[in-house]
């Protein structure tokens, strides 16, 4: 066994999270929780239309196939080693330990920069509830950080109570996004007639529309939050098993929702109405006044104050988690890998994402309006969901390399899956960081930044000779065969 396991094996006893209390039910939700449909489609299609025009479908469709890569990795990943650190432990292994940790890094700066930038989309969908004008940033802020504050303290009660809450909301967010959806396709006056041209790789080459690579990188935001179940291995009931077929699930749900959705924008709102960047948090209460107006209409508005509080939620989970396991092994500051005694929540972790999203969240309000708040900090965290799902897509490769030829279904789901994700998402990275140089130059520099901020913990406990960053041994570099029998009798 390696040091950084016997490390934590000796203080788990003291020192670990509440085991065993989620079901695949509950995993299933807080995938769908995690990758926020009614939030994404109403935070992010505006960026997305500007970006690539009609190409949106084709976009999140692309994307999506080769997101199941990373899908289908984080869920064998998760059968050989169930870690509330997920990438931050799996890259380690497979890789090298400087990846696994700016895995870990990756995951710790995208959750903070998301939780600045959802929480605009809060703020200002609970105005749009009582009222049509446009918010004051003020007003959203304080508005905003209110319902954040109520989220820190939902994580900080429990993952039980978390886990209850995301039933309540991601419950009644999809059956409005459902009830919407179908609205929206029959209704009786759309402004653009369906093509299925907006899912053919040619879309892309239509005037004003961006490239493919552009589209993607939004996409892949799009996407991202599912692999929280994979943060709450720990916790989870037969984690070897069911976290994984809960990311497998969710994302199926988010992909058919992202995908009607982003057909019925283009049917019923008029390409004006979707590059108005007043629009660009709350494109969601515009398409319902158009389809359902008056109160009724409203109530899309709701589905998405829903799926914001609930991905605020599940982000804080994914952050306080990684940081939980990145201070267990001493890899940050110890004090982060403390839990509360009763509660078994790693509160300091808590505490310490909640005080640096408020900042950050409050400071943004200074930077510009909030479609170039929303915008700049989408780019950005799509370039670091490139960076650890990709790395999490080439170390399932690695991990089960001995079992990658003994049948058709290890080669695909294991090795040529996850490996056409990585290479998906290194393009995908490659692509927009030599684009961003020119276009959009401080997006790049919030999303590289923040990483490279990552080297100086990393170099600090390095320097101390801590276990983590030594080598693991040759065994720890394979999957154990006796849990790929488990995935094969699953799939």
């Amino acid at each position: 066994m390696s040091d950084v396991a016997e490390a934590a094996e000796s203080d788990a006893t003291e020192n670990s999270l509440r085991h065993g209390v989620l079901g695949l039910f509950d995993s299933v939700v807080m995938g769908v929780a995690g990758s926020a449909p009614g939030y994404s489609i109403a935070g992010t299609t505006t960026v997305l239309f500007v970006t690539v025009l009609y190409g949106g479908a084709a976009a999140l469709l692309y994307c999506g196939v080769c997101m199941f890569g990373i899908v289908f990795a984080f869920s064998y990943l998760s059968r050989d080693d169930s870690h509330a650190g997920a990438a931050y432990s799996w890259v380690r292994r497979a890789i090298h330990p400087v990846l696994g940790y700016l895995s870990g890094w990756a995951l710790v700066v995208s959750a903070l920069l998301f939780m600045v930038i959802a929480t605009f989309p809060a703020g200002g969908s609970v105005i749009n509830i009582f009222t049509s004008s446009a918010p004051a940033k003020t007003t959203t802020t304080i508005i905003g950080a209110v319902f954040f504050m109520l989220m820190v303290a939902a994580v900080a009660a429990g993952v039980t109570v978390t886990v209850k809450v995301q039933i309540i909301m991601s419950s009644i967010e999809v059956a409005l996004l459902v009830l919407f959806a179908a609205l929206a396709l029959f209704h009786a006056h759309h402004v653009t007639s369906f093509s299925w041209s907006w899912f053919s790789w040619s879309v892309f080459s239509h005037k004003g529309s961006g490239t493919f690579a552009a589209g993607a990188l939004i996409a892949a935001f799009f996407y991202w939050g599912w692999d929280v179940t994979a943060n709450l291995n720990e916790e989870t009931k037969e984690p070897k098993t069911t976290s994984g077929m809960g990311g497998v699930i969710g994302v199926i749900v988010v992909f058919l929702l992202f995908e009607v959705f982003t057909v019925a924008t283009n049917m019923v709102l008029t390409p004006a109405q979707l590059q108005n960047p007043n629009n660009s948090s709350d494109i969601l209460a515009v398409l319902g006044q158009a389809v359902w107006h008056g109160w009724g209409g409203k109530l899309l508005i709701l589905a998405v104050v829903l799926s914001t509080v609930a991905t605020l939620e599940t982000t804080l989970i994914q952050v306080t988690r990684t940081l939980f396991t990145m201070g267990r092994d001493n890899t940050l500051p110890k004090a982060l890998g403390r839990i509360d005694k009763v509660r078994k929540t790693p509160v300091v972790a808590t505490m310490t994402a909640a005080v640096f999203s408020l900042l950050l969240f409050v400071g943004s309000t200074y930077v510009g309006s909030v479609y170039t708040i929303l915008s700049d900090g989408v780019t950005a965290i799509g370039l670091q969901i490139c960076i650890y799902y990709g790395l999490a897509g080439l170390s399932v490769v690695i991990l089960y390399r001995r079992q990658l030829f003994h049948s058709v279904g290890n080669f695909i789901f294991m090795g040529l899956w996850p490996l056409v994700g990585a290479v998906f998402m290194g393009y995908v990275l490659e692509n927009q960081v030599n684009s961003l140089r020119t276009s959009n130059p401080k997006a790049l520099w919030i999303g590289l930044g923040s990483m490279a901020l990552g080297l100086i913990p990393l170099f600090y406990y390095w320097a101390k000779g801590n276990p983590y960053f030594k080598m693991p041994d040759k065994v720890d570099r394979h999957a154990q065969q006796i849990e790929l029998r488990q995935m094969e009798e699953l799939l």
